[in-house]
């Protein structure tokens, strides 16, 4: 198979399996028979061309869609499934991972930091907590230190 016919190939063929799982009316298909499906295919033929087709400019949106599609999938499908903003930096940093994993050049740096990102937010521990208690007396007189900003950079040449 030629190099640059992966992508279509794999996303014609999830596509020609989701229309006809659709057709042949499954009790348990019907339930993930929804958009997130579509995510997870799309991601599923990124990530085909990026690793058979050895592009791994694929690999990021790949892993990234197909992580968005399974988290969609279990957010609707598992009660026990974590609706929490802290999936989605985790979600987005083993894009990350995989895309460094297959390059070995760029990503490890952001894909380190978006995972502790969502480690700490998936703790009770808040590290900027301590800025809510400090400038906690900002928060009557900010729309005037707005305002004065404002006036200065209109007077200030």
């Amino acid at each position: 198979m030629k190099q640059g016919r992966i992508f279509p190939s794999f996303l014609l063929i999830g596509i020609g399996c989701y229309f006809l799982l659709q057709q042949l009316s499954i009790p348990f298909a019907t339930q993930l028979l929804t958009w997130p499906s579509i995510l997870v295919v799309i991601g599923l033929a990124f990530l085909a061309q990026g690793y058979w087709g050895r592009e791994s400019s694929m690999v990021f949106p790949g892993s990234l869609l197909t992580g968005l599609g399974l988290h969609f999938h279990g957010l609707q499908l598992l009660p026990s499934w974590p609706d929490h903003w802290g999936m989605y930096p985790f979600i987005i940093s083993l894009a990350f991972f995989l895309s460094y994993q297959k390059t070995k050049r760029d990503g490890l740096i952001p894909a380190i930091i978006l995972l502790m990102i969502a480690i700490i937010s998936f703790t009770s521990f808040n590290p900027f907590a301590w800025l809510l208690h400090t400038f906690a007396f900002l928060g009557g007189i900010w729309p005037f230190i707005l305002i004065a900003l404002g006036i200065i950079l209109l007077i200030k040449k």
